[in-house]
C-alpha cells in the first residue's frame, strides 16, 4: 500500500521512513491474537534482513471491546437479540445513539445494549438543548463557575486522551447539572462545553453555535479550550463534620486549613458548638479536606 507500483523492491525506504510506524492501530479484542501475531513477526522479520526500517509496525495499539445484546449475550439473528442502529436513530437520533455507544462502559469492555441506557442520553442532550433558554450576554466564564468549567476542560482532555469516554461524558453531566442549579449560562460558558461536547455529539452541537455564533465557522475547526490551573485552586472545600463518628453536617472551611490550626478554627466555630452542647470535648482529627470528627462524652 506505500509503494504498490514498485517493481524493484517491496517498497521504497523512503516511503516507508516518511509513513512507518503506524500511529495508532485499532481493533477489535476477538482479532487481537491473530493481527498482532502476523503485523509484529512479519514486520520483525522484515526489519532485521532490512527491508523496512522501524522494529515495530505500530507505535499503539488498542482494541475496542464488543456490543452485546440486552440478555449480555453476543448479538445474532439466530438468537433474536440484534439491535438495528437505523431504528435507534430513527427513536433517538445520531447523537443520542452515538453518544450512548461511548458512555456505556470503559472503551476495551465487552458491554450489553440498553435501550433505556440510549433514551437517557437522548435526555441529557435534550437538557443541553434547552440551556440556550438560559443564555445570557455575557462572553466570559463566570467566577462562580471557573471552577467547574476549567475542571471539566481538564478533565474532558485528558480522559479523550486516554479513550474514557464514559468519565468524560459524565463530567460533562456534572457541569451541565452546575448550568441547572445556577440557572443561568453564559456564551462563554456554552461555547466551552458544546465545544468540547462536539466530538460526541457534533450535530446538536453544530446547531447550537449555528444559532448562537458562538465561535466563527464550524466547531469541527474550532480551538480546543485549554484549563487555566490557576481557576482550579479553592478558596474553601466542603467537609464532613462527625460527632464521635457519626456525621452531623457539612461546613465550608478554608481550603488551606491545617491540622495545627484546626482545634482552634472548629471549636470557635458555631456549628460545632450547637452539635457539642455540654459535653466535654476529648479528642478532635480532621482529614484536611474531608472530615472532622470530634470525640465528646
Amino acid at each position: 500500500y506505500i509503494d504498490p507500483f514498485n517493481d524493484e523492491c517491496l517498497a521504497d525506504m523512503d516511503e516507508l521512513k516518511y509513513w512507518l510506524p503506524i500511529d495508532w492501530y485499532n481493533g477489535g479484542m476477538e482479532h487481537t491474537t491473530l493481527h498482532l501475531l502476523y503485523s509484529r513477526f512479519w514486520h520483525r522479520f522484515l526489519y532485521d534482513i532490512g527491508v523496512v526500517p522501524t522494529p515495530e509496525p505500530y507505535q499503539k495499539r488498542t482494541s475496542h471491546g464488543m456490543i452485546l445484546g440486552a440478555d449480555g449475550e453476543k448479538m445474532s439473528k439466530s438468537r433474536g437479540n440484534v439491535v438495528n442502529p437505523d431504528d435507534i436513530v430513527d427513536e433517538l437520533g445520531a447523537d443520542a445513539f452515538r453518544m450512548y455507544e461511548m458512555f456505556m462502559g470503559a472503551f476495551d469492555q465487552a458491554i450489553p445494549w440498553s435501550t433505556d441506557g440510549a433514551r437517557g442520553c437522548r435526555r441529557f442532550l435534550d437538557r443541553v438543548w434547552r440551556l440556550q433558554e438560559m443564555l445570557t450576554d455575557d462572553e466570559a466564564i463566570s467566577d462562580d463557575m471557573a471552577y467547574d468549567v476549567h475542571f471539566t476542560i481538564k478533565k474532558v482532555s485528558e480522559d479523550f486522551e486516554r479513550m474514557k469516554y464514559n468519565t468524560a461524558i459524565a463530567q460533562m453531566m456534572t457541569l451541565v447539572n452546575a448550568f441547572y442549579a445556577k440557572g443561568s449560562v453564559t456564551r462563554g460558558e456554552l461555547k466551552t462545553l458544546v465545544t468540547l461536547l462536539n466530538p460526541v455529539a457534533p450535530h446538536i452541537t453544530e446547531e447550537m453555535n449555528q444559532r448562537n455564533g458562538l465561535v466563527e465557522g464550524e466547531l469541527l475547526h474550532a480551538q480546543w479550550p485549554t484549563c487555566d490551573e490557576s481557576k482550579l485552586v479553592k478558596d474553601t472545600v466542603e467537609i464532613v463534620l462527625q460527632v464521635n463518628g457519626k456525621v452531623r453536617t457539612r461546613l465550608m472551611v478554608p481550603a488551606d486549613l491545617t491540622r495545627e490550626g484546626a482545634s482552634d478554627y472548629f471549636m470557635a466555630l458555631d456549628e460545632m458548638k450547637k452539635v457539642v452542647g455540654d459535653k466535654s470535648v476529648v479528642k478532635l482529627v480532621y482529614v484536611p479536606g474531608r472530615l472532622v470528627n470530634v470525640v465528646v462524652k
